[in-house]
């Protein structure tokens, strides 16, 4: 009785993780040949990992990747000008904790998005809170929230997150309304937060897509000086496995 009371206790303080190990240990018939503290250590651990799994999954869930990538499954053989050193160096949040940018180029199924998702991953496991979105999404948004006198707020909101991934940057030529609203966010982020852009284009294509060049100049500014970059070359992926596929 007294134990089912302890369990009891141990979840109404949300100690969940220790109330797992705890019936372990009671259901353990030679538990009590360990010592006292190396029992104490075990619910300690198990509350700890309890709690560092489920933020990592509210992390997740609020970064709403596209893939389920991880930088565990990068391929590094196929030829497309991924330099493994050079993306190792990058999993290791390091760049983030310096206020820096990540620019991923290249043709359409090169594995762009991939790439960032795995890095969103890999920022999500190190604790830092991220999101995934399509500029074209986040245009439509911000507009919205102008509309609605909610800019400021949802600026603010996308300007605190610690990574924030930019999906297919300059697939659509912007409205000058657009132009400034992303000045703005990329203004706000600049120096305290960092940014992964992915694009079909290279990065001095980019001003094609911003009509004001005042803005295109700002803007790329901000980006250019504080950014490692990627430059994926060859065919789609996609397409290549699904050559394959058809040949077996």
């Amino acid at each position: 009785m007294q134990m089912n009371d302890t369990l009891d206790k141990l979840l109404q303080l949300n100690l969940h993780g220790m109330a797992s190990e705890f019936e372990s240990q009671i259901s353990n018939p030679t538990i009590n040949e360990l010592p006292y503290e190396h029992r104490v250590r075990l619910l300690v651990d198990r509350e700890s990992t309890y709690r560092n799994n489920k933020r990592l999954q509210l992390l997740l869930k609020k970064a709403k990747l596209k893939m389920p990538a991880t930088v565990e499954e990068i391929d590094y053989r196929t030829n497309r000008g991924l330099d493994k050193s050079h993306f190792l160096s990058l999993t290791s949040m390091e760049w983030i904790s310096h206020r820096a940018n990540l620019v991923i180029t290249g043709p359409t199924g090169t594995g762009k998005t991939w790439l960032a998702c795995a890095l969103g991953n890999q920022a999500c496991r190190s604790g830092l809170t991220t999101c995934f979105i399509r500029v074209s999404t986040l245009v439509d948004e911000l507009f919205s929230a102008r509309a609605t006198n909610t800019f400021q707020k949802r600026l603010a909101q996308y300007a605190k997150y610690d990574l924030l991934i930019l999906d297919d940057w300059g697939h659509e030529t912007f409205s000058e309304r657009a132009q400034h609203d992303l000045f703005e966010l990329i203004d706000a982020r600049v120096g305290t937060r960092s940014t992964i852009l992915t694009s079909q284009f290279p990065m001095e294509n980019w001003h094609d897509a911003i009509s004001c060049k005042t803005v295109a100049d700002a803007i790329l500014d901000r980006i250019v000086h504080s950014s490692h970059t990627i430059k994926l070359t060859g065919e789609s992926l996609r397409k290549k496995r699904k050559s394959q596929a058809s040949s077996k």
